[in-house]
């Protein structure tokens, strides 16, 4: 962590319902894939939110995760060290974050640097890379490794095909939202109103 002294105030409680939002069981679920997903040679991480940072917090694990869904010898992140210095591994995140913005994730789905390196939003950690596993699953090219319902389900596209004939049959068809005058009659209908009854 940081060198920051503990937060008062509104700043603590903002922190507290980030840190609420950290889920366990979702912990679980992505250690497993990513021991799965990049071999047996990576240590398991101590339990818990902080055990979960610090296994990832130096970047080499999540670069040898972005590099396992590519081919061999394509991964985006050509050199993967550890390294004790604190810019070395918030540069291997960093790459991490670039390669995974190219694999298909969306900018506005991925953590910042210091949300990892410094602990401040583990559960935004854990978004990205539940994002990452849905994309990878749903790309089906034989590199997930790992079980599909781990992850939800990326939506896939629907194209629908219509014949030329089946389009101008729809241009003759008068839109409801347009209006229309077919079956409309004054058939039984009186003024407005009931007439004066005088007794």
């Amino acid at each position: 962590m940081a060198n920051r002294g503990p937060s008062y105030g509104l700043s603590r409680e903002v922190q507290q319902k980030i840190d609420r939002q950290y889920d366990p069981e979702l912990e679980q679920i992505l250690v497993r894939w990513i021991l799965g997903q990049c071999g047996g040679d990576i240590p398991q991480p101590a339990p818990g939110r902080d055990g979960f940072q610090q296994w990832l917090k130096d970047g080499t694990v999540l670069c040898r995760l972005i590099n396992s869904l590519h081919p061999r010898g394509q991964g985006p992140v050509a050199k993967i060290q550890a390294s004790a210095m604190a810019f070395k591994q918030m540069e291997q995140i960093s790459q991490f974050l670039q390669a995974a913005e190219r694999y298909g994730i969306a900018a506005t789905d991925i953590f910042q640097t210091v949300d990892l390196w410094e602990g401040k939003n583990m559960a935004c950690v854990q978004r990205t890379l539940m994002n990452l596993g849905s994309l990878a699953v749903a790309k089906g090219d034989g590199l997930f490794v790992g079980d599909p319902n781990w992850f939800p389900k990326k939506s896939q596209e629907n194209r629908r095909v219509f014949s030329e004939d089946k389009l101008k049959e729809g241009q003759s068809v008068i839109g409801l939202q347009m209006g229309t005058n077919r079956g409309a009659s004054q058939a039984g209908m009186t003024g407005y109103g009931m007439p004066r009854q005088i007794l």
